[in-house]
């Protein structure tokens, strides 16, 4: 007889209180899948070279002030005269000083700026000497290698920036940074919208990191994607204005702009009615031209003051022609807001308007364009451009320093499963997608490859390789059933 047999009947005991009902797990749709998977890999493998570029323009934004601590004896005047000297007088001066090159450019000085006067030589290649003249003695203020107006030292912050100094090849780096920059900005704002309006949180919440979040993965993905969200505007600038002047984006935007007639519009220097050959002597300072042939430096004075009569006020560049009987070019360089940047062809002889080509007339991209270029290199707004910039470098950082921080904090730390970073987002979004999201998806991710080539080939890539580590990972897997448990009491 059973021990229950001789006890009697059993008395049935209080059942335990209910449970609470288990919380529902959030189901991801099928593209919130791939865009968390997508995001995941291009921060952990895009984000070096994001970390090289915010670094390298944190470095850039500061070079007004380098300029004006390394050279300010050359680019300033120390006392600002009554009148400037005649532009004969100041180019004999730097000509004497320098008497090598032809005369590529001048900018008079303005205010307590000095005068530059640019010379060309066929050794410096893109490069020029500029020598710095007091407009208002005539003294020579010193001599630097330029490029493109850019001192030494901005000259070598920019091509860090650009290049890394390793040339053509260096230039891949920053372009492929601008082509996952606005993926990746743009991907992380998607999601956290996603993960915000499922749980039904106010805007406020948007902007502002959960703080009663303890301490762990949470509280770092709050601050990572709350900074993301206010830097997004910004980063999506600076991977647009990054890619207008990159090696292939760049190239194909170009191309654009030319299917749409939308081009910084060429201002004609032809002289139909001038005869070739040198211009009428004067004064007795003779320079040599752009193109080779004597020119008198008399005629810089003619040039400028037709110029400003035809209402180029501020700083301004004059370029002598690069071939004989050709107008010289007047253009405005002034790149703070509000921006000067109209332009006249003057004929050097008569000095009178031949053409003209005002800013207010560019196409609208043409416009946004460079507008979006000097808002890029920090000249736009004066100190809050550079502010502004560098608030977006270091805010780029933070953010890539705590992606990572999560991916650290989502590792498997339970003993016989520990590892140094967590698991990726699950594989399969792209399957579990709509036909109709993939019939639009595909040709549209194929255009975009096209328009951005790194990005395209980096995505083929990173495609090919998740194809083939899954693969692997399946063939790796056991194939053994789960055996079912055994029954009681055997």
């Amino acid at each position: 007889m059973s021990v229950t047999e001789l006890s009697g009947p059993s008395t049935p005991e209080p059942a335990p209180p209910a449970a609470p009902p288990a919380r529902s797990a959030r189901r991801t749709s099928p593209f919130g899948a791939l865009l968390l998977r997508l995001h995941f890999y291009a921060g952990i493998l895009v984000a070096p070279f994001l970390v090289v570029a915010a670094l390298t323009g944190l470095a850039y934004t500061v070079t007004p002030q380098l300029d004006g601590v390394l050279y300010g004896d050359q680019l300033t005047v120390a006392q600002v005269g009554e009148r400037p000297l005649p532009l004969a007088d100041q180019i004999g001066a730097a000509r004497n000083a320098h008497p090598d090159g032809s005369v590529a450019s001048v900018q008079p000085g303005d205010g307590d700026q000095s005068t530059r006067v640019v010379f060309a030589l066929p050794e410096l290649g893109e490069k020029q000497h500029t020598v710095y003249i007091d407009p208002y003695t005539a003294q020579v203020k010193g001599q630097l290698t330029t490029w493109f107006g850019s001192t030494p030292a901005t000259t070598w912050l920019d091509d860090l920036h650009r290049n890394l100094h390793l040339g053509a090849v260096g230039r891949h780096y920053s372009e492929l940074a601008a082509s996952w920059l606005w993926v990746l900005a743009l991907g992380g704002v998607i999601l956290w919208w996603r993960r915000r309006s499922t749980s039904r949180a106010t805007a406020r919440h948007l902007l502002v990191p959960d703080l009663s979040a303890g301490k762990g993965v949470r509280r770092t993905r709050g601050w990572h994607a709350t900074t993301g969200i206010w830097l997004a505007v910004g980063l999506l600038f600076l991977s647009a204005t990054g890619l207008t002047w990159s090696r292939y984006a760049g190239a194909n935007f170009g191309t654009g702009l030319d299917a749409l007639d939308a081009r910084t519009p060429e201002i004609s220097t032809s002289l139909t009615a001038v005869p070739a050959g040198p211009a009428e002597t004067g004064s007795g300072h003779h320079d040599a031209a752009g193109g080779g042939g004597v020119v008198e430096s008399a005629a810089f004075d003619r040039v400028l003051a037709a110029a400003r009569t035809a209402g180029l006020s501020g700083p301004v560049e004059i370029a002598p022609a690069q071939e004989p009987g050709s107008a010289w070019t007047v253009a405005q360089v002034d790149n703070t807001w509000p921006v000067a940047k109209d332009r006249v062809a003057v004929d050097p002889s008569a000095g009178t308007i031949t053409a003209r080509s005002d800013f207010a007339d560019w196409p609208l991209l043409a416009k946004l364009s460079g507008l979006g270029i000097q808002a890029h290199m920090g000249l736009l707004f004066g100190p809050v451009n550079q502010i502004l910039l560098a608030a977006l470098a270091l805010g780029l950082l933070c953010v890539v320093f705590w992606g990572y921080r999560m991916w650290w904090q989502r590792r498997p730390t339970r003993a016989g499963r520990r590892a140094l970073a967590g698991t990726p987002p699950a594989r399969g979004g792209v399957r579990g997608l709509p036909r109709g999201a993939l019939l639009l998806g595909v040709p549209l991710t194929v255009t975009i490859g096209w328009a951005i080539p790194l990005f395209g080939l980096s995505l083929l890539a990173f495609l090919v390789v998740d194809v083939v580590l899954g693969a692997v990972s399946r063939r790796r897997r056991p194939a053994t059933a789960p055996t079912s448990p055994a029954p009681a009491g055997s």
